[in-house]
């Protein structure tokens, strides 16, 4: 069991749920905040700073000694605070002394006030503003919770004991970190100078619950026809880019349409951090490295997609392309890797198309704008779009199919789009979904070739409609 798990434990025992939620109030978030000044005189809040501080200076640098297992830092940090304790003047009852020594350990060897919302399942993000703002995602809406930090110092400890964990550093002369965690979730940390109002952490929760695409129908982020048209999509090879916006569900989309991919299949994941969770068995997975304290031996995604195509791949997946990659990933989808999925930060399939050709510009290639052009066309055959919207809801906006050149531009033709003018149910959410514009994608033929066939009620009854841009 972790240091978190045995925390977590640890509060349920005696009164340190009660203490915990004077010390570090954990109400649910709600928009409330309460006054600073009453926080700062409450009598269990200067115990917990004052023990907190002396435990610190006592400790020191051994606090990160990676020499330590988790069971001997839990001990000793347990034993020190019961010796601190013991020199502090204020009478406490059994019960608040080992209460308090559970919720300074939790603040000491865990994650601090931010520490429960790692343990649950229904917050999917963590935003941490300086010392007095916790905010948290839940069901796709961001709440100011009630818990803050102590001081300035306790933020700056819990960061640096979050990127020490994973072979990072920060300070002053290296002022951000952008890592992965042991569990998958993703961590952003900023501290002055280049953050003005004190330090500043995000964190990402991986979520070890893997999606499907019943459950992205369930949920509405799409429907049984789109999902089936995907799922033939990409039984048939076809190249296929998922485009979003930050937060709108990508890698778990991602996820889904990776399991169509049939089992027999060489499968090869390129990935910043490693997310996917494919279920094939035929599956290698690579991951970016970034530079160690030294500024060396960095591993960007470029090189593990020029490293894929020696690897005898029937499909490659680049978790996300934000630069340079995205030429190697073109090349490969137009080179006999048909059938390869990608995601990128776009807001529209038109913008996608256009940051794509940004991106190649960026891999210091010199081409001309038509020949980049050509390239994704010829290259790519779909792209998804999601969206966040006001409701809170990520869905499945548009699916268009790209069609091919006319003169210097790039055609799309919209095959599903989300019918916004449905309005809203009586909870506040859209009520419309999804649907069928009623044309037929121009790779149906080859869907045919590769054996897969598309019925007509998943297009809309297949109307032979004059295709417009």
């Amino acid at each position: 069991m972790g240091i978190s798990e045995r925390i977590r434990t640890a509060k349920t025992n005696g009164k340190t749920g009660d203490l915990l939620s004077v010390m570090a109030p954990a109400s649910p978030p709600n928009g409330d905040r309460e006054d600073s000044t009453l926080r700062h005189h409450d009598p269990m809040i200067q115990i917990r700073t004052r023990a907190a501080e002396a435990l610190y200076e006592r400790l020191g640098q051994r606090l990160f000694d990676p020499n330590l297992t988790e069971d001997q830092l839990t001990t000793y940090v347990v034993r020190e605070l019961d010796a601190v304790l013991a020199d502090d003047l204020t009478q406490l009852s059994a019960e608040d002394r080992h209460g308090l020594v559970q919720a300074i350990a939790a603040d000491i060897l865990g994650l601090g006030p931010i520490e429960q919302f790692m343990g649950d399942p229904e917050i999917t993000e963590v935003m941490v503003n300086g010392t007095d703002a916790i905010y948290v995602e839940r069901g796709g809406r961001i709440y100011l919770t009630d818990s803050r930090f102590v001081a300035v110092e306790h933020l700056r400890r819990v960061i640096e004991r979050i990127v020490s964990a994973v072979g990072r550093r920060i300070d002053e002369s290296s002022p951000l970190v952008d890592a992965r965690l042991p569990d998958g979730s993703r961590v952003n940390a900023v501290i002055p100078p280049l953050s003005v109002d004190g330090p500043m952490l995000t964190i990402r929760k991986f979520t070890n619950h893997s999606f499907t695409a019943e459950h992205l129908v369930s949920i509405g982020t799409l429907n049984d026809q789109a999902s089936a048209f995907i799922d033939a999509c990409v039984r048939g090879k076809r190249n296929i880019l998922i485009s979003g916006g930050t937060g709108t569900g990508k890698t778990t989309l991602l996820n889904v349409v990776s399991s169509f991919i049939p089992g027999d299949e060489r499968i090869v994941t390129i990935e910043d951090a490693v997310e996917l969770k494919l279920k094939q068995r035929h599956v290698i997975r690579l991951e970016a490295r970034p530079a160690n304290m030294e500024g060396r031996g960095a591993v960007p995604i470029r090189d593990l997609v020029k490293n894929s195509l020696r690897m005898r791949p029937d499909r490659i997946i680049v978790g996300e392309v934000r630069g340079g990659e995205a030429l190697d990933m073109i090349q490969a989808m137009n080179t006999g890797h048909e059938g390869s999925l990608s995601t990128l930060h776009s807001n529209s399939p038109r913008d996608a198309l256009a940051r794509l050709e940004t991106m190649i510009l960026m891999s210091g290639m010199e081409l001309p704008i038509r020949a980049i052009r050509e390239q994704i066309s010829s290259s790519l055959d779909m792209i998804i779009q999601l969206g966040r919207l006001r409701d809170g809801t990520r869905r499945v906006v548009e699916i268009s199919e790209v069609v091919g050149m006319e003169g210097d531009t790039i055609t799309l033709s919209t095959l599903y789009e989300f019918d916004f003018e449905a309005g809203f149910d009586e909870d506040g959410k859209y009520a419309g979904e999804i649907h069928a514009t009623g044309l037929r994608p121009m790779f149906s033929d080859e869907l045919r070739y590769m054996g897969v066939d598309l019925p007509e009620d998943i297009l809309g009854g297949g109307f032979d409609i004059a295709r417009m841009n």
